[in-house]
Formats: structure tokens, C-alpha cells, sequence
């Protein structure tokens, strides 16, 4: 029977085998589609045929569609055509499954006749997170396979599933143990024996019960509720609905048109935009293919706080050993207890087995000296930000670690060249920057000095994918990418509030905009201390502003360190992470605002956003114009996998560009017209690509011209 490089056909006995080899993850791309079809004619015109298998080699099946396709004409018809094809087969066509299916990977299964899968097999569809909705008849064939709401339920909150979820909901029709293979050749062969022929989702209807006008609005609240400020959700409950009032071939072809017109929409392109930004991240120009990383088999951590404990969590998640120091007996205690609490939680909401807490914290191991962490391949430094304490640690790490090993700093903000300079080996010296909570948080921002091997690079980027972070490169300067980003947004924030806005309607306009949470309650979260011991020994960096972050100071003075001790810019009781408005620390604010003399005036949710957004945007700009940054998508990343950023509105550098550059730039000026130039002077990369009527894609791609041209 005939096969292409990625679909073949193979006879066993009265069954065609059809066995899709795409690796890495089987995606449903352009050459498994031709192969699919053209397998699919050789199909119905096969003699001797009574059952079909459809399955795929390697780690999982069909894992979806293909996203890279999206920018590109629709395919939703090829889809369509495609599985009703399958669909339509005179004789049995069963899926079985494994690994984990997604999106279009799904929707295949749905249009074969019957389902099995391997116990362990995972499924979802998560669409919506992207800003659209299933496209190949998951809106049409689930709802009639398992009912309207429980069809909603896996497409509006896009959360994965398991087999036996499955199986219970309706549409697996046995889990597989052992051989997935042979099983589910038994499980066809079985059918046949029985005289079951095809069973086709699109000849079923929609149970009427599952799909009342409740039903609908309830999933019309959730989507609202899931997903402020976008619509994919939303349309999924129509074209869901419209599953039980169209005739089928309709109904799908009312998918295609609605998911093709999300495809448009400025939330799915901001998606897939950040999507792709974070596989770009480790693409390194300049990196040659030949640099190697250096093996990493076993980590030390020096600090056992929230970070250093955190850092831990993260090697030991990834099966490597990992020492923790910390300067006394008491912190290494705190430390562990802090690791093994986290690992409880994660055993309480059934996310780890006991088992697994046991092997993980069994990796970790604490020590008081220096000596302990002879062997380790990697060292990370996460003590609190003093340049003096950071460069006796690392001249210490000279002295006792191995050749070769990687000697990280956890900084955020400090000047990484003076902490290699304490070192003879400045070339093994590099920036690993995480985010709290370590653990959890998909940031990493890798910092290269001047002298940093290319080697040590390598190995650091490589590093992140065990440690299942996102890793952005940048270079050496005050904040990095991020945190140098977040002073001009922060500052904002706090100087509104010193002008007599509430913390609540700063941070209110903040979440309702799209950020996770908003500044004033991230400050509280971290504690204010933090912010005003960085701003105390950084003094140097930031202009002559008598109230320049005086806000957290006033609360600083005042004993208010944030959720630590349930009192910042908001009240917090004890257990409950909920913000309570407080009028004292309204009263302490306006005080420090009548001795600093600043105006008071009113601010609309409009003035919050551009003075939060505006100066935002222009230092991003003004990072990719100074090369800190690799690329404006590496900026996009830092924020949406780091601080927050709505990841539907693309990024700092997406966002600047569905605002328009001229928009930005015009916001900037007005405001320094209001409050003088001394905060809102306009990155020069801005003013240069609204006068030359540049993108800023078009803009990167003169640089890489340019840089290509002269390295010729």
C-alpha cells in the first residue's frame, strides 16, 4: 500500500495500519496532511480491508495542528475535507492514542468512529489561549460525542485532561494497558467480530439537556470571567451552540468562518506572537553551531531564602543533586523547611506523590562551607543585592570550585562585570537572573558580561530546558531587561499616588488592562524593603527627583513592609492574601506629598494606563536601540513570562505597535510637556523610526542586513 516520508500504511491481516512518524511531536503539518490523504484514496479503494488503526510512533500522537500556518491562508478547509474523509470510511477507523493530544490532534480523533487511548494519555484543547477557537470540528463533533457543557468546559478553560477523565466524559472508548499497538489491533479486531461498522460523530446529536440556555450562559460568564478584554471564549460558546441548531456540514463550515475571523484579531496575533517569541529565545546570532554546552550534572546554591530555596526546587524538579549553603545553621533550617512546605503543597493538591517529595528533597543536601560545592558543575549565588557580599563570595567560588564550573549570580540589578572582576575567571561568570517564586515563575533572564565565554552561554541556554524555564539573553546594565523596564512604570505608579490617587485605582486600571496583578500590590507582595534597599544602594543610577519612589519610602518609614507584616499600600489579614483599601496608608502618602510639596490632581483610568504603559514601552525601545537586548520578541518574552504582561496583547513591543509608534511617541511628549523632560524623554530608537515611518520589524531587519553585510 502506498505511503510518503511521514504517513505509511501497513497489512495486518484484515486490518491497514496507518502510522504517522513526524517527530518530534507529530504535528499535523502540510506533508502529514498530503501523506494523510493520500493514504486516505489509497484507502477506499483498498481490498480486503475491515478495520483501519490510525496511530503514530515516537512520544505521543498527534500532538496538533500546526501553529507556524497560522500567518499564512487558512487551512481550515484542508482540515475539514481531510477528517470528514476518515469520517466517512465504510469500515471502522479507530484512533488510538498517547502521549499528549492536543488541539487539531484531537479533533482527528474525533472524526475517526472510535477512541482508545494509553492509561497516562493527556488531552486538551487549548485554543482559546490563543486567541482562537478549535478549527478543525472540535466545536461540532465533541459537544456531539459528550454534550454541549462538558464540550464547553474543555474549550473554554482550556485545562488537559486524562484518559480515564476521558473515558468518563464519553469520547475514549477503553483505555489500553501494556501495548498500545497491539491492544488497540485486539480492541478493532473485537469490533469487527461484533459486526460494528462505523459510528460517526457527525450522525449524532447534540443531547438536549447538555445544551439548555443556562448552559450557554453559564460558559458565557466563564468565558468573561477567564479572559478579560478577549473574545475567542466567547465565540466558542456560539459556535458550540450552533453544534445543536446547524446540520453538521454547516456547522463546520461555521467554524471555519469564525476561527478564520479570530485568527485576525489583535489577542490571537499577540498570542502566537509571544508563542513563537519564546522558542526564539535561544536562538543566539553570533553563537557558533560548534560552541558545546559543558555537562551539567549537579548544582550548589548559596542562600537558602525564598530565591536560594526556590533555585533548589528547580534543579532537584529536574533530577539533579543540589547543595544548599547558607551562612548559619538556623537559615539552612528555615531553607528546608521552606522546601519541604512547598513539596507538601504540591503533595496536598495532588500534583507530586509522596514518593516523588521523598526522591526530590533527597537530591538536596546543605552545608555551611564553600568547600561542599568543589564538585558542582554550576554555582548560583542568590544573596540579598550587596556588591560587597556578592564579590567575597565569588573570590571564595574562585578559590573552591572546579574548572570549568558555571558561577551565576541571581542579581537583578547589580553590575555583573565587577562581580567576575573578583574572580580569575571571569569568563565562567555569568548573570542567571530568576523570578519569585522560582519554582514556578518560566523566566530566566540570562546576563552576559564582556568577558563571558561563548561556551558558558551555550551552557547556561541549554541549562533553562531542564530547569523548564524561558531563557532571554542580555547584556550588563542597570535592571537588565526587566527591572530597568519596570522603573519607569513603577515610578509613575507611585508618584499618582502621591498626586491623590487611591492604590486601589492604580492598580485596578492596571488588572483591568490586561497585568496579572497590579505594582502597588506586586510591591507589597515582595515586600517594600526590597524596593527601597535597591533604590538606597543604587542612588547613583536615577535623576535628581526629590520625589522619585518616595512613596515606598513614606510606607517604609512608617513600618509597612508589604503582606510580610499585613500592612504596605493595602491591609492584609493574617492567612489571607486579599487586599483591604487602608486609610492610613492613604494619610501616610498625602503627608509625604504635603512635605514634598507635590500637586494634586485627578487621574482618569486613561491618565493611569499612559503613565504606567508610556514610559514602559519607550525603555524597551530604548534597550533594543542600546543592544541589551537581542531582539524586541526577547523584550516581549521578559514581560509576559516574567512580570505579568497580558500575553493576548503581545508584549511591551507588540503592544507599542498595535498602539502605533506615533501614538506612543505623541503620549510621551504630552507628558513632557505636563511634568517636564526630566522622566519623559523619548527613546531616541522611537523618535528615529516614527521619522524614518519604520516598523520595528522593519527596523530589525536593516540591522541584520547591516550586521550580515559587514561580518562579509
Amino acid at each position: 500500500m502506498s505511503s510518503s516520508n511521514v504517513v505509511r500504511v501497513e497489512r495486518d491481516g484484515e486490518l491497514a495500519l496507518v502510522i504517522v512518524h513526524n517527530p518530534p511531536v507529530n504535528t499535523i503539518n502540510a506533508e502529514v496532511r498530503a501523506g494523510l490523504q493520500q493514504v486516505l484514496q489509497t484507502l477506499q479503494q483498498a481490498q480486503g480491508v475491515r478495520g483501519v488503526l490510525l496511530l503514530c510512533e515516537g512520544s505521543t500522537f498527534f500532538s496538533g495542528a500546526d501553529i507556524g500556518e497560522f500567518s499564512g491562508p487558512p487551512k481550515e478547509e484542508e482540515y475539514r475535507h481531510l477528517f470528514n474523509g476518515y469520517e466517512a470510511l465504510n469500515v471502522p477507523v479507530v484512533a488510538a492514542m498517547h502521549g499528549t493530544v492536543m488541539g487539531g490532534g484531537l479533533e482527528i480523533a474525533l472524526a475517526c468512529h472510535y477512541r482508545v487511548a494509553a492509561a497516562g494519555t493527556r488531552f486538551g484543547m487549548p485554543e482559546v489561549t490563543l486567541g482562537i477557537i478549535p478549527g478543525a470540528g472540535g466545536t461540532q463533533r465533541m459537544p456531539r460525542l459528550i454534550g454541549a457543557d462538558q464540550a464547553l468546559e474543555l474549550i473554554v478553560t482550556a485545562r488537559p485532561i486524562d484518559a480515564a477523565k476521558g473515558r468518563e466524559l464519553g469520547f475514549v472508548d477503553e483505555i489500553i494497558e501494556g501495548d498500545l499497538r497491539a491492544g488497540a489491533a485486539n480492541y478493532l479486531r473485537s469490533l469487527i467480530a461484533a459486526g460494528k461498522g462505523p459510528r460517526r460523530t457527525g450522525e449524532l446529536t447534540v443531547a438536549a439537556a447538555t445544551a439548555t440556555p443556562e448552559v450557554f450562559e453559564r460558559q458565557r460568564q466563564q468565558a468573561c470571567k477567564l479572559y478579560p478584554n478577549r473574545t475567542a471564549a466567547q465565540v466558542a460558546v456560539e459556535v458550540v451552540q450552533a453544534a445543536t441548531q446547524l446540520p453538521f456540514q454547516q456547522g463546520l463550515e461555521y467554524e471555519t468562518k469564525r476561527v478564520n475571523e479570530c485568527k485576525q484579531s489583535v489577542e490571537s496575533k499577540g498570542s502566537v506572537h509571544v508563542f513563537f517569541a519564546e522558542r526564539e529565545t535561544r536562538r543566539i546570532p553570533g553563537l557558533a553551531e560548534s560552541v558545546k554546552a559543558r555537562p551539567i550534572k549537579s548544582a550548589g546554591v548559596i542562600g537558602a531564602g525564598t530565591m536560594g530555596g526556590g533555585i533548589a526546587i528547580c534543579f532537584a524538579n529536574a533530577g539533579m543533586k543540589v547543595t544548599l549553603i547558607d551562612a548559619n545553621e538556623q537559615g539552612l533550617t528555615k531553607g528546608l523547611a521552606n522546601v519541604d512546605k512547598t513539596y507538601q503543597s504540591m503533595v496536598s493538591r495532588g500534583r507530586l506523590s509522596e514518593a516523588d517529595k521523598a526522591k526530590r528533597m533527597a537530591l538536596i543536601s546543605t552545608s555551611l562551607t564553600y568547600d561542599a560545592l568543589s564538585d558542582a558543575d554550576v554555582i548560583i549565588e542568590a544573596v540579598f543585592e550587596s556588591m560587597d557580599l556578592k564579590r567575597k563570595i565569588f573570590a571564595e567560588l574562585d578559590r573552591v570550585a572546579k574548572p570549568g564550573a558555571v558561577l551565576a549570580t541571581n542579581t537583578s540589578t547589580l553590575d555583573i562585570e565587577q562581580i567576575a572582576d573578583a574572580t580569575k575567571r571571569p569568563q565562567d561568570v555569568i548573570g542567571m537572573h530568576f523570578f519569585s517564586p522560582a519554582n514556578v515563575m518560566p523566566l530566566l533572564e540570562v546576563v552576559r558580561t564582556t568577558k563571558t565565554s561563548d561556551e558558558t552561554i551555550r551552557t547556561v541556554m541549554d541549562l533553562a530546558k531542564p530547569l523548564r524555564k524561558t531563557p532571554v539573553l542580555a547584556k550588563v546594565c542597570y535592571g537588565f531587561i526587566g527591572n530597568r523596564m519596570m522603573e519607569g512604570y513603577a515610578r509613575e505608579a507611585e508618584a499618582m499616588v502621591l498626586e491623590g490617587a487611591t492604590p486601589r485605582q492604580i492598580d485596578s486600571a492596571l488588572e483591568e488592562w490586561g497585568m496579572a496583578m497590579g505594582i502597588l500590590a506586586v510591591f507589597d507582595m515582595a515586600g517594600i524593603d526590597v524596593g527601597v534597599n535597591v533604590h538606597k544602594a543604587n542612588a547613583s543610577q536615577f535623576p535628581p527627583d526629590p520625589a522619585y519612589y518616595q512613596a515606598d519610602f513614606a510606607l517604609h518609614d512608617a513600618g509597612r513592609l508589604g503582606q510580610k507584616n499585613g500592612k504596605g499600600y493595602y491591609r492584609y489579614e493574617p492567612g489571607n492574601r486579599a487586599r483591604f483599601d487602608d486609610p492610613e496608608a492613604i494619610k501616610i502618602l498625602q503627608e509625604r506629598a504635603q512635605q514634598l510639596k507635590v500637586p494634586q490632581r485627578q487621574h482618569t483610568k486613561e491618565e493611569i494606563l499612559e503613565r504606567c504603559l508610556y514610559p514602559l514601552l519607550s525603555e524597551g525601545l530604548r534597550i533594543l536601540g542600546e543592544g541589551v537586548a537581542l531582539r524586541a520578541s526577547d523584550i516581549d518574552v521578559v514581560w509576559a513570562a516574567g512580570y505579568g504582561f497580558a500575553r493576548y496583547r503581545g508584549g511591551p513591543m507588540f503592544y507599542a505597535e498595535t498602539i502605533g509608534l506615533k501614538t506612543l511617541l505623541a503620549g510621551m511628549r504630552k507628558y513632557q510637556d505636563i511634568f517636564g523632560p526630566m522622566h519623559w524623554q523619548p527613546a531616541p530608537l522611537l523618535v528615529e523610526l516614527v521619522e524614518r515611518g519604520l516598523s520595528i520589524g522593519q527596523w530589525e531587519a536593516q540591522q541584520h542586513a547591516n550586521q550580515t553585510g559587514a561580518a562579509r
